[in-house]
């Protein structure tokens, strides 16, 4: 049992046991900077052992911090739900944030009034800092955060705020080079593609990626535009056929656009891989589920999610914005 006049323990118990000082513990337990591995595997074990664990209210009071982070879509509610990979970075989000003791708040701003709400929430210093998820290109609330001077970091390259806003980002350009060079390899020579949204980093990158590996192979009538949704994936597909009805293959820059699109060419008596090829991007749950299964190319969810907690905590601190870049990875299934 446990015994109810035993003193709750201290930093300063977990100096003494770890043998370091106690602004060493505070370090550590306040994220991990400018602290060496064995000190911290020092701190980690002692605070095991004696069972530590820190007052939050009472390091809010000294910090004048909440210790709690923002994981903002700046999409409608219903994608969060509808969109996987929406789903998977706030997972390892969530994840992430645990492990540093963070409570994480999910905000959603798809609206004009939910973006007024928003900031007005954040800037009254309910969290840290802000995860931004799915920015478009010169978006409001990142210009309304910014001259609140709310530490963030983007998922995707900000566009128009490059320089301002830190960012994790999966390598768009060079995901779209390499499956469209996979397309190509495979003996596929008409090859359309079907882009996400151009105001967004994904949407302007992977076409980008597409363009360099056909060089002047590039044709502008094989190319269509969607939103990441399945229906347009559908909408984009059906306009191909009928503007270029020779084409065989199609990289479709998400993995749910390009189920749908899988959906027209079976309506349209077009065997995939056998008449059309047909690729993804993300590796996300309907890439697997898809029939046949979507060769794609797959981000790193767990470590985009884990960059951007470890880059936003470095922004409370007031480091300046910085940009990290993680390779994509090709999945070979039966779709190409």
């Amino acid at each position: 049992m446990t015994d109810p006049a035993r003193k709750r323990p201290t930093i300063r118990d977990v100096a003494d046991v770890a043998g370091v000082s106690r602004g060493t513990v505070s370090r550590v337990i306040n994220g991990g900077h400018w602290v060496s591995p064995d000190a911290r595997v020092a701190v980690e074990t002692a605070i095991a052992t004696i069972g530590y664990r820190a007052n939050p209210h009472a390091r809010s009071l000294v910090t004048g911090r909440s210790n709690s982070i923002a994981f903002l879509l700046t999409e409608p509610q219903h994608l969060l739900f509808e969109d996987p990979n929406f789903s998977l970075l706030l997972r390892g989000a969530t994840q992430a944030a645990a492990q540093r003791e963070l409570p994480m708040v999910l905000l959603v701003a798809g609206t004009s009034e939910e973006r007024r709400r928003v900031v007005q929430y954040v800037t009254a210093g309910h969290v840290d800092g802000v995860l931004l998820i799915s920015s478009h290109r010169g978006s409001p609330i990142v210009g309304d955060l910014l001259r609140s001077e709310i530490p963030m970091v983007a998922c995707g390259i900000p566009l128009g705020f490059e320089s301002k806003v830190s960012c994790v980002a999966a390598d768009d350009r060079a995901g779209g080079v390499e499956m469209t060079r996979y397309l190509m390899s495979t003996g596929r020579r008409r090859i359309a593609t079907i882009t996400g949204p151009m105001d967004t980093p994904g949407g302007v990158l992977r076409l980008e990626g597409y363009r360099e590996a056909l060089g002047d192979a590039f044709d502008a009538d094989l190319v269509a535009h969607g939103d990441y949704t399945r229906h347009s994936g559908r909408a984009a597909m059906a306009e191909l056929l009928e503007r270029r009805p020779d084409l065989d293959a199609v990289f479709v820059q998400n993995d749910l656009m390009a189920s749908g699109a899988l959906e027209v060419l079976a309506a349209a008596g077009r065997r995939v891989p056998g008449d059309v090829a047909v690729a993804g991007f993300d590796d996300s749950g309907p890439a697997a589920e898809a029939s046949p299964r979507l060769t794609t190319m797959r981000q790193p969810y767990e470590r985009i999610s884990s960059e951007m907690v470890r880059l936003l905590l470095e922004a409370v601190d007031g480091q300046p914005p910085t940009t990290v870049t993680l390779p994509t990875t090709l999945v070979v299934r039966e779709s190409a």
